[in-house]
C-alpha cells in the first residue's frame, strides 16, 4: 500500500519468533528493575551482583491515549529463575481500571496470572497459538515457565488504558509462580497484602 501524505495509520514488523520489531525499540526491564516483586530478595541480588541481566521487553508504538484507539505490541520474557520463581513481568493495573486486554502467545510455554483489586485470582496457561482474554479490573503479569525458551506474545488493548505499577510493588500478587521437582506450581505469597 503507497504511504499518503497523513501519519494517522502505524505499520510495525514484529519477528515471530524473537517477538522485537526492526522498526520501533523496545522498552527493557532488567533483574535491577523488578527489586521488590520477588520473593527471595537475597537470591535477586546475588543475581544482579553477577549479571544484571534482561528479563522482559515489550514495544510500544505510541498510539494516541484516547478511548477511541487501540493500542499494541509484543511482549518477550525470558527464561530463568530467581530462587524458586519463574522470570515474569512486573504486573500491572490498567489506570482505566475496566479496561480488558488480549494477549496471543507465539512462542514459548508460561502463565498469564491475573487478580482482582478484592484478590480473586486465575493464571492461563500460555502456549504457540493460545490467545488470553484479560477482563477489566485485573492485574495481568507474564510469567515464563520454561527455563529453555523466552516467552512471546502480541497485545493489544485500548489506547488510553495507562499502566498502574504500583500497587504491584507495594501489595504483590496474592499467588506466586515457582519452580518445584521441575514443574511450575502457584503457592500464597505470603508478602501479600491487600490492605496497601
Amino acid at each position: 500500500m503507497a504511504q499518503g501524505t497523513t501519519n494517522i495509520s502505524r505499520s510495525i514488523h514484529f519477528d515471530l519468533v524473537t517477538g522485537l520489531s526492526k522498526d520501533i525499540e523496545s522498552l527493557k526491564r532488567y533483574l535491577s528493575n523488578m527489586r521488590g516483586m520477588y520473593l527471595d530478595n537475597d537470591s535477586l541480588e546475588e543475581k544482579i551482583a553477577q549479571n544484571d541481566e534482561l528479563i522482559y521487553e515489550f514495544h510500544d508504538p505510541k498510539v494516541p491515549e484516547k478511548d477511541t484507539e487501540v493500542t499494541f505490541g509484543t511482549s518477550i520474557t525470558y527464561p530463568g529463575l530467581v530462587g524458586e520463581e519463574y522470570y515474569m513481568t512486573k504486573g500491572h493495573f490498567h489506570v482505566q481500571l475496566e479496561t480488558s486486554e488480549v494477549y496471543y502467545c507465539l512462542k514459548g510455554f508460561g502463565y498469564m496470572l491475573m487478580e482482582s483489586p478484592e484478590g480473586e485470582w486465575e493464571a492461563r496457561e500460555m502456549r504457540p497459538g493460545v490467545a488470553v482474554y484479560v477482563p477489566g479490573r485485573y492485574a495481568h503479569r507474564s510469567i515464563n515457565a520454561s527455563l529453555e525458551e523466552p516467552l512471546v506474545s502480541f497485545f493489544s488493548f485500548r489506547g488510553d488504558a495507562g499502566h498502574n505499577y504500583g500497587t504491584i510493588e507495594t501489595q504483590g500478587f496474592r499467588k506466586l509462580c515457582v519452580q518445584r521437582e521441575g514443574k511450575p506450581e502457584f503457592i500464597d505469597n505470603p508478602r501479600w497484602n491487600p490492605k496497601k
